[in-house]
């Protein structure tokens, strides 16, 4: 049997239940956003690297108000979220080149959230034939890009916008 090894993900792994503190809203008050992975700060919403992504620039648009549901959400916060998805897509489209991308929502355990009690926006890029044996026989991702390098490419990317 051969081994690829994914230290990053012992972290994950090993911290199953639920946190004492939401991470979505320990990201939101840090003032440390390489630390937290978060690339882009808005008026009501931010933009924060996956931890644990599917895919090389897997990206979740987070409210900073701490909701399950939509409907929990100003009008303003959705906009943002809306625009910042636009936006979000344009930067994932230059920098990784993706044959499409998933943007979706996960809301509530049974539909696949992984932190049901903070929504959040999944933006990922997709390639054709992204789904390999090691993703469907060995439940491993294969992930070329360092969190630190997607980081540092997105986060120039959104600050471009400013300029």
């Amino acid at each position: 049997m051969d081994y690829l090894w994914t230290p990053w993900r012992y972290q994950y792994v090993t911290s199953a239940g639920t946190p004492d503190r939401c991470v979505l809203c320990a990201a939101a008050e840090s003032t440390n956003d390489r630390e937290t992975l978060v690339v882009y700060r808005g008026q009501t919403t931010f933009v924060i690297l996956n931890r644990f992504p599917y895919t090389n620039g897997h990206v979740m648009i987070v409210p900073y108000r701490h909701v399950a549901n939509l409907q929990d959400l100003s009008d303003e916060t959705l906009i943002e979220m809306t625009r910042l998805a636009k936006t979000t897509e344009r930067h994932l489209r230059q920098l990784y080149h993706p044959d499409g991308l998933n943007i979706g929502m996960n809301l509530g355990k049974s539909a696949g959230a992984g932190i049901e009690e903070h929504l959040h926006l999944h933006a990922l890029p997709r390639w054709s034939g992204d789904t390999n044996f090691m993703t469907v026989v060995g439940e491993t991702r294969v992930m070329p890009e360092d969190l630190a390098v997607t980081w540092t490419r997105l986060r120039e990317a959104f600050d471009g916008d400013r300029g």
